[in-house]
Formats: structure tokens, C-alpha cells, sequence
């Protein structure tokens, strides 16, 4: 999961290339609910349960979850009224729908600073050489930011009662 306007990775998991990642979804929601208020949550059709949008609105955040030809009404609750929001108000939908896109976006500065190969040769190592990517990422965010925003970082304060450490 990535911020729609910083592209903050909030969230990540890796797993192997036939995850099922409908099912990685409400771990990546509860993940960035721990840090971030979700206003809205976007995605792709993959992600399109009712399990998804319980994991959604349990913070207060809107689905914005496009539906698939398959899909109905039928399910109660907050799954129908966003079906019927897509159904009739499609315009609208779409509008917040496309913030996902901001993912991909998020993907490309990664492959496009840090290169989209791994050169890790265990599966282990290639989990973490992709985190540190992403972190690497997040870094280079946050000083974009500061700087745009023209925010003073502050690391650490310096306190007037700071002893200097004694050596022997």
C-alpha cells in the first residue's frame, strides 16, 4: 500500500510470485492503519471481497474496489452500496477508483532509482534486498517532501542537561 500523495510505501508484502493477493489485503490495511489515517482504500478488481471491504471499514475508509462482470448487489451492506455507487455514479467512482494508479507510480520510481532486478541469490535475501529498496524509497520521499513542503527536520533535540559520553 502507498500513500496517493507522497507514494509512501505504508505497507508491504512479498511473497512468492503465485500469492493469492486478494488475500494480503486486510494485513496491508491493518499494517498502515497503525501508522496513517485511510480516508480511501483503491484498488484493482483482484482485490474485490467482502472480506476486503469488512478489512476497509473497520478503520472508517471508503473501497474504491472496481467490480468484476461476475459481481452483484446481492451481498448487504456497505458491498451494495458501493455497487450501486459504481453502477450509477460510475463518473464519480472512477475518479477516486484511479488513486490506485498511484501505485504503479510508486513501482516505477522504485524500478526507476533502484533498478527492478535483485542481485540476492536466496529467497531470503531477495525479500530483504527489496524491503531495503523500498525503505531506500521512503527515504528519498521524505527528504523530497521536506524540502517541498519546506519542513525543518529534526532527528534529534538536543537537550541542555546532554552529558557527553565519558571515556576511559
Amino acid at each position: 500500500m502507498c500513500g496517493v500523495r507522497t507514494n509512501i510505501v505504508t505497507a508491504a508484502e512479498i511473497r512468492d510470485k503465485d500469492a493469492s493477493d486478494t488475500k494480503l489485503l486486510p494485513d496491508l490495511v491493518d499494517a498502515t492503519a497503525r501508522n496513517f489515517r485511510l480516508n480511501e482504500v483503491s484498488a484493482d478488481k483482484g482485490y474485490g471481497s467482502v472480506k476486503n471491504y469488512k478489512a476497509i471499514q473497520r478503520y472508517g475508509a471508503t473501497p474504491y474496489i472496481a467490480f468484476k462482470s461476475i459481481h452483484t448487489g446481492r451481498s448487504a451492506g456497505l458491498w451494495q452500496r458501493m455497487f450501486h455507487f459504481y453502477q450509477f455514479h460510475r463518473e464519480d467512482f472512477l475518479a477516486h477508483y484511479h488513486k490506485r494508479s498511484n501505485v504503479e507510480s510508486t513501482f516505477s520510481m522504485i524500478k526507476a532509482k533502484f533498478r527492478d532486478h535483485v542481485r540476492s541469490k536466496s529467497d531470503v535475501a531477495m525479500v530483504n534486498e527489496v524491503l531495503c529498496k523500498i525503505i531506500c524509497h521512503n527515504i528519498c520521499c521524505l527528504i523530497q517532501e521536506s524540502h517541498e513542503l519546506g519542513i525543518d527536520t529534526v532527528f534529534w533535540a538536543e537537550s541542555a542537561d546532554a552529558q557527553e559520553p565519558a571515556f576511559n
